[in-house]
Order: C-alpha cells, then structure tokens, then sequence
C-alpha cells in the first residue's frame, strides 16, 4: 500500500536534489547526510540506484532551459555560417566528451568500491571543507583579475581535460560536488563564472545520463522494484526537474554580480557540523 509519508520523503529528497546539484555545495553529499535523518521505507539496493537515478531529473531542466545551446543540429534549413551541423556546438560536445572520459573509466571500474568505503558522513564533511577552502582561496586570488576565457568558445582542449580531471575527483570523493569540483577547477585556469557554470551543467548531461542508466541497468538485473518504490522514484524525479529549474536560473543571475565564496563558507561549516555530530555518535 502506498505510504503518503514516504511520498513526502520522496518530495523533499526530490527538493534537496534539485537544490543542491547545480549549487557548489555537493548534492551527493547533502542525500548521504538527509538519510542519516530521513530513512525512506525502501531496500537498500533501490536507495543505492535511487541516489543516483533521481538526478536525471534534475538534468532535465538543464537540457530544457539551454536546449538552443546544446542542440548541434540545424533541420529548419541551412545557415550561411553553419549548414545544417552548428560547428560550434558540435566542437563544444567533442570537448565535453574529452573531459568526461576520466570520470566515466572510473566509474565503470571502480563505483561499486568507490561506493562501498568513500558514501559515508566523514568523506563527505572533509570534501566539504577542502572544497571549501578551495573557493575562498580561488576567490581570493583571482580578485579584480580579468577572466582568460569568457565565453564557451574559447574554451580549449586542454582546458577541458583539466576540468575533466577535476571532475574525476569529484566522482571518486563524496561531497565534493562534481559541479564544485568543474566550476573550482575552471576559476583556477582563467575561466570566467558565468562560462564555468555553463560548461559545469552542459558536461552534466552525458555524466548524469551514464551514471543514471549504468546505475539503473545494476538495480533491475539484481532487484526488482515495488510499485511504492516505482511511485518514490518518479515523485523524486518530477520534484528535482521542478525546483532546478528555478535553481539554475537563481545560479546564473547571482553569479552575474556575486562570486563563489558565500558557498565555501557554508560548505566549511556544514562540513565542520557533521564532523561534530560524527564524533558524537549522530551520525555514522
């Protein structure tokens, strides 16, 4: 029978979601530490797939709102610059392709490992801080410097494996927030905010896609699903498209006249609370 309480886990596990994947603040991390509080009726098998699935979501939103931008694919007839491939576009994704590739070997090597001994409240608080740290100090430093890339086309190979790289530690590491990790990594080699946050959630698409169908195919090859667990997922799913979609659009708007440092604080802080709670035996 169909809990209404578990529908309203799954609507505020859908809220956190959406709020924090497209936030440098690691929404991996904040799931980890909502389920210290919030236990949803369900396997632990689906929670480890529901984890993971319920980002597709929240991608979503990013393919809805930037599809002009990402779509490479001209059918309405051919321009002057571009036919009826958008050149433009299309070298964009070669380079989001380069930078995904560490992330996804790693992925498709070591997930179940990287699962087992790095998903728990102590990695999460101690890439919380790092990371945070990190923003501060970036922040920091490149004050009053002008950005070396500032727009999406300028950005080289180079510059997408390096933000590849860095989004490699985001996968292995909890609570780093991949989105942290590939705006920090971007900040650090001369890239603007506003064209790091874009890149961050276009290089989302193929990760979040792969991780979610990797991550699915799992679950119903060794599980099966109830219905209250098929309604959970769905109800997740809708609720993180919904609130990222205002999310991104508050990100972007802010990023515009703030820089990232707000995030690094609240991330030093969150992180030192779960250490706190952690050595007090609230959570682990």
């Amino acid at each position: 029978m169909l809990s209404f309480i578990e529908i309203l886990k799954a609507i505020l596990f859908g809220i956190v979601e959406g709020i924090t994947e497209w936030l440098p603040v690691s929404s991996t991390g904040h799931m980890i530490l909502l389920n210290e509080f919030v236990h949803m009726n369900v396997s632990e098998e689906f929670w480890d797939m529901f984890l993971v699935v319920i980002q597709l979501g929240a991608i979503l939103a990013v393919v809805l709102l930037f599809w002009k931008q990402i779509w490479p694919f001209n059918f309405t007839g051919r321009s002057k610059t571009n036919g009826i491939v958008k050149k433009d576009i299309m070298k964009m994704w070669f380079k989001i392709i380069v930078a995904c590739i560490p992330a996804a070997v790693v992925g498709l090597l070591f997930d179940d490992i990287l699962e087992k001994y790095l998903y728990n409240p102590i990695t999460v608080a101690v890439m919380l801080i790092l990371f945070g740290i990190g923003f501060i100090l970036v922040e920091n430093g490149h004050k009053g410097k002008r950005a070396r890339v500032r727009s999406l086309a300028q950005l080289t190979y180079k510059d997408a494996i390096i933000i590849g790289l860095f989004q490699l530690i985001a996968a292995i590491f909890p609570g780093t927030s991949r989105s942290g990790a590939t705006i920090l990594g971007g900040l650090m080699i001369g890239v603007s905010r506003t064209v790091a946050a874009e890149y961050t959630f276009f290089l989302a698409i193929p990760v979040m896609f792969g991780a979610s169908l990797l991550k699915g195919a799992k679950f119903l090859m060794n599980a099966t699903m109830t219905s209250q667990e098929g309604v959970i997922l769905v109800v997740g799913m809708v609720v993180a498209f919904a609130v990222s979609l205002v999310v991104i659009k508050f990100l972007m708007g802010y990023i515009k006249k703030h820089d990232f440092k707000v995030f690094g604080w609240y991330r030093i802080i969150l992180g030192v609370i779960v250490l706190l709670c952690g050595f007090a035996g609230f959570i682990g």
